[in-house]
């Protein structure tokens, strides 16, 4: 038997499921995300830069996150370049203890490859805060792969995905735990299709999950999916994330059930109505996932829920004001327990779920 088969691969290296405890299933510690946005690259953003600032605010793209442009940044996101930025090991480990202190043990950190990941780094926080870190693998949207994807294939591309699982990211024997989050636009690029298909190999050969980024439709989630089937992806290992801003009628998170995979409702803390990705859907509150989870589990889908809160960017951390990672121990599961949820259900959706969710299948 393969030694990974039952257990859950963290930067540490193995444990069983039964160590994992509470987990976050989809959070950045070490991330940066700006290579995309270093110019201006559609008339929207141009006019956002040039016009509705006005000209005192233009240089807010480039300014460092502070009291002065929060608000600004806050509304507009990823556009200012310092907020997409997530490099500083200490802030990182005082943002996770406060997590641990809260009974938190374990996250699941989903950068990949274009997104600039860091093993080493990871390691150093896992190791200072004594915590349980699964790090991800493959490949983010299309924007951010690097240029060496598009000459490769998806046989190709699967053979990095595997290493990285088994030997460890760069030579360095930290090993990623997860494929993902594995990017895809809508509608859904060439390149992406390729990396969808390169992840189910890398999953057929090692029986590591994986965790998909679906585009912003509606049925973004299926066609995701179905490629993933196709390839001979297990869906019972995949994780299906981001359906706060994505999924909305309930026949589709029926069929997502249907398929077998795993839900993830990932944006906890994010309650501003108004999302700069897609301006055609509104971001439901806190209270609507609440709601929205609960009839999942009545549905009868209570062992394959999954919750989180994306942390990726500085306005989100402790630092800067925001709730970091540990808004849904703090504030959510009070809410839950107050709105039909009984304790069994909350340590299904923080523990037993993840340790099975995460664990090898080979």
């Amino acid at each position: 038997m393969s030694a990974t088969k039952g257990k859950i691969q963290t930067v540490r290296g193995l444990i069983n499921p039964d160590e994992l405890g509470i987990t976050l299933t989809h959070e950045h510690i070490l991330f940066d995300s700006t290579d995309p946005i270093n110019e201006p690259n559609s008339e929207k953003e141009r006019k956002w830069r040039n016009q509705d600032l006005g000209a005192s605010r233009r240089k807010v793209f480039n300014e460092p996150v502070s009291l002065d442009n929060i608000g600004l940044i806050y509304h507009h996101g990823w556009k200012n370049k310092d907020n997409g930025r997530l490099g500083d090991i200490n802030t990182a480990v005082e943002e996770v203890n406060v997590y641990k202190a809260l009974g938190g043990k374990s996250l699941v950190e989903a950068t990949s490859i274009g997104i600039k990941r860091d093993a080493e780094g990871l390691l150093k926080v896992s190791n200072l805060t004594d915590t349980h870190i699964i790090m991800g693998g493959s490949f983010y949207v299309h924007q951010y792969h690097p240029k060496w994807v598009t000459q490769n294939t998806s046989e190709d591309l699967a053979e990095i995905i595997i290493n990285d699982i088994t030997m460890g990211v760069d030579g360095r024997n930290i090993k990623t735990g997860i494929i993902g989050e594995v990017g895809c636009s809508h509608p859904l690029h060439p390149e992406e299709e390729k990396t969808l298909i390169a992840s189910a190999i890398a999953q057929k050969e090692t029986g590591c999950p994986i965790l998909i980024h679906p585009g912003r439709d509606e049925h973004a989630p299926l066609i995701a999916i179905d490629i993933l089937e196709k390839a001979g992806a297990d869906l019972k290992n995949v994780i299906m994330g981001h359906l706060d801003r994505t999924v909305f009628e309930k026949d589709t998170l029926k069929r997502i059930g249907e398929k077998g995979c795993f839900f993830e409702w990932d944006l906890f803390g994010r309650e501003k109505a108004y999302y700069p990705a897609n301006e055609l859907i509104d971001m439901p509150s806190d209270a609507k996932r609440i709601a929205d989870i609960l009839w999942l589990a009545n549905e009868g889908y209570s062992s394959k829920i999954l919750i989180a809160h994306d942390v990726c960017t500085k306005v989100q951390t402790l630092k800067y004001g925001g709730w970091g990672f540990s808004y849904i121990l703090s504030f959510i599961v009070p809410r839950m327990l107050q709105r039909g949820y009984n304790q069994d259900l909350i340590n299904k959706i923080l523990i037993s779920n993840p340790s099975q969710a995460l664990a090898f299948t080979k």
